[in-house]
């Protein structure tokens, strides 16, 4: 059953009917309809097409649909995004989501609901995406840390933390989709006021284009912009640099250098192990006093706290050091939890919810950190190949929480070995802490290994940005 039913009881005892002929015992489906609860919620997509016993996997599948629409937006909106700009697919992305979301409340038949789904998913984590790429390319080191946490972070863990809110007062699902889809035309005015952002304009050698939109923001900040914005070693590497500009780079350029090979896989596994972690601790902790709305809102509360820590980790902390001191906390804790009787209930969930806080941390971590890895010529692919590694990785989830039925310490155990794992992994990535952000392939900075040496034309680049 998916969210949204609370008791569905058929209108015969248990939904079947039986009768004995001889030896022959048949079974007849439920011929009278189903009555269901309405004390929670008024309707439901469940409720609506009856999806229950024979007809039960339609509802989780139907979450199966948008799960794979977003999977195959992250792996073409990134490609797209660094081809034709954040811009462009930001906006494409929102409309697509708002009006598919919209036209999901008219949806007639489960299949028609499904279809209008898939296509919201593909258009609500690229958007994401896209939206945390362009305002982190648009702002400096100081205040993309800031951007990057709080002003996605922490306001996207407040935007779950009030969806109960709306859910509570609009109890019936095409109205409830249609009040959330609406949201998405207020974006139609931004277009007017959000610029491209400069540095993928620089990356395809737009450099009027990225001076002008710097001039604007200067002007509208009431700054003066310096009368050369760009030095004319700048434009003469820019040149240099065209054919990397008209070059059409691929998901398969994120694998053709070592290093960059190294990172990309490094990064994959890190975001598969964090999204796999967080959402089997979002399952396994206990639903607060069973009423889902509370349980959403704890949850909004919590990640928020996470949040939190990640951006005081990003403006204090070394990159490295910091994600794995969040993976280290969590797979702790996590193992921790399975020497404690469990009569300590209290206790055991404390662990928990501080575990789930630590991996949050370092979900929010990661978007930043992958932006300062990945060079501005393929970042939104990296950006896009990692968070569809991350959500490859809630697919397993549910196969994780199977096994607590052989042995119930073993989700816990491998969830917190696999975070202490990731955790060391991380200490072999490069450190980016107030760096540049690479432009190109050749700025990649290097592994943090004893056997690789950082050259010292990367010593020069890293101190002359941002």
């Amino acid at each position: 059953m998916s969210p949204g039913v609370e008791v569905a009881s058929p209108s015969t005892a248990f939904g079947k009917n039986e009768s004995s002929l001889g030896l022959l015992n048949e079974t007849e489906g439920c011929l009278d309809g189903w009555d269901f609860s309405t004390e929670r919620y008024t309707s439901t997509v469940v409720t609506e097409w009856n999806l229950v016993c024979d007809e039960a996997w339609k509802a989780p599948f139907a979450a199966s649909v948008y799960f794979f629409g977003a999977l195959l937006g992250l792996l073409v909106s990134g490609h797209i995004s660094d081809r034709f700009g954040r811009k462009h697919v930001f906006f494409v992305c929102m409309a697509l989501q708002t009006i598919c979301t919209v036209l999901q409340a008219s949806s007639n038949s489960w299949a028609m609901y499904c279809i209008f789904y898939f296509f919201a998913g593909v258009g609500t984590i690229s958007k994401y995406n896209a939206a945390f790429v362009l305002g982190s390319e648009l702002l400096n080191k100081s205040t993309r840390v800031n951007f990057s946490t709080l002003g996605i972070g922490l306001f996207f863990a407040l935007g779950c933390a009030f969806l109960p809110l709306f859910a509570f007062l609009i109890r019936e699902w095409r109205m409830l989709l249609v009040a959330l889809g609406s949201v998405g035309f207020l974006f139609i005015p931004l277009w007017w006021f959000i610029p491209e952002s400069p540095r993928w304009l620089l990356s395809q050698g737009r450099v009027a284009e990225a001076e002008a939109i710097i001039r604007a923001a200067a002007q509208k900040n009431r700054l003066s912009a310096p009368a050369v914005i760009f030095r004319m070693e700048d434009c003469i590497r820019l040149t240099d640099n065209k054919g990397e500009h008209e070059k059409l780079y691929t998901i398969f350029d994120l694998f053709k250098a070592t290093n960059m090979r190294i990172i990309t896989i490094i990064m994959l596994i890190i975001w598969t192990v964090t999204l796999a972690t967080f959402y089997g601790l979002s399952l396994s902790i206990p639903k607060m006093d069973g009423d889902p709305y509370l349980s959403c809102f704890m949850s909004g509360i919590n990640e928020m706290v996470g949040y939190i820590i990640a951006w005081l980790a990003t403006r204090y902390c070394s990159r490295r050091f910091a994600l794995f001191g969040m993976m280290l906390s969590c797979g702790v804790l996590l193992l921790v939890v399975q020497f404690i009787p469990q009569e300590h209930s209290t206790l055991i969930l404390a662990l928990m919810m501080m575990g789930k806080m630590a991996v949050s941390a370092a979900f929010c971590f990661l978007y930043p950190y992958c932006l300062e890895l990945f060079p501005t010529v393929v970042r939104q692919m990296g950006l896009g190949l990692a968070t569809f590694s991350g959500n490859l990785g809630s697919l397993i989830t549910p196969y994780i929480l199977i096994i607590g039925a052989y042995n119930e310490h073993l989700p816990n155990i491998l969830m917190g070995g696999l975070s202490v794992f990731a955790g060391l992994l991380s200490l072999l990535l490069p450190e980016t802490r107030d760096t540049k952000l690479p432009e190109h392939m050749g700025e990649v900075r290097p592994l943090s290994c004893f056997c690789v040496k950082e050259s010292s034309a990367q010593s020069q680049w890293e101190n002359a940005g941002l």
